[in-house]
């Protein structure tokens, strides 16, 4: 990592990758990296996503309204698989079950979080990614306490269409699922943490090829466009450490 980018300027840089090729579609951002993610996408290499406020709005790269999508048309994108989702995982397993419901039994919880919300529907209808800004053995689980969003095993007994889950960004790397039997996998870990690091940081066997590649850092324009106009606040340093 050069003293030009920091780590969380990675994780945006990562996760506008998920976007990359995706074309005309609906990029659906949960949470501020991903976000900054989507709009650093918008604003350089993915110039036809869609954008929008999560409710009716349709919103150019610099978020001021550009059009109407209501609802009820949402449903119809996700429908035909023309969305692409990054959302938060509490917990994920290594054939990408998310778990964003509750921690413990679930007739007996110790901690209750989001309930399932619409990842059900959303995961096995169109791509997916996942940002966990906490690589842990607590978030990244042998097997997740409650489905939320549908994984690879699941996945395939119920034969999803438009399920791919694309990557999985950390702080400390970025996974996917490009293994035989569609378990998690090291992509690429970032600029200056240990291959070590993220192989103790989780809680299953991980897929770890030969020679695993370094994240890529932005561009100069990248973080010109982070610093000046997407982020000027540098809110995205106090989400990752």
């Amino acid at each position: 990592m050069t003293a030009l980018s920091s780590r969380p300027d990675i994780c945006v840089a990562a996760c506008a990758d998920a976007w990359r090729g995706d074309g005309a579609i609906l990029a659906s951002p949960t949470g501020l990296i991903p976000r900054l993610g989507a709009l650093l996408a918008r604003r350089t290499f993915a110039p036809d996503l869609l954008l929008t406020d999560g409710e009716a709005t349709l919103l150019d790269e610099d978020e001021h309204p550009e059009g109407w999508l209501p609802y009820r048309a949402v449903f119809g994108l996700v429908a035909a698989g023309a969305r692409h989702v990054m959302m938060g995982a509490s917990q994920i397993d290594r054939h990408g079950n998310q778990n964003i419901s509750c921690i413990g039994d679930w007739k007996r919880p110790t901690a209750q979080l989001l309930c399932v919300r619409g990842a059900p529907g959303n995961t096995v209808n169109h791509p997916t990614s996942y940002w966990i800004p906490r690589h842990s053995p607590r978030s990244l689980v042998p097997r997740v306490d409650m489905v939320s969003g549908v994984g690879y095993d699941r996945a395939a007994t119920a034969g999803a269409r438009f399920h791919e889950i694309r990557v999985v960004v950390t702080n400390l790397a970025v996974l996917d699922f490009a293994t035989p039997d569609h378990t998690m996998r090291l992509r690429s870990v970032h600029p200056g943490v240990p291959l070590a690091e993220v192989v103790a940081a989780t809680g299953f066997p991980l897929a770890v090829p030969d020679d695993v590649p370094t994240t890529r850092e932005p561009t100069g324009e990248e973080l010109r466009l982070l610093r000046e106009h997407l982020d000027p606040e540098g809110l995205r340093e106090k989400e990752v450490r």
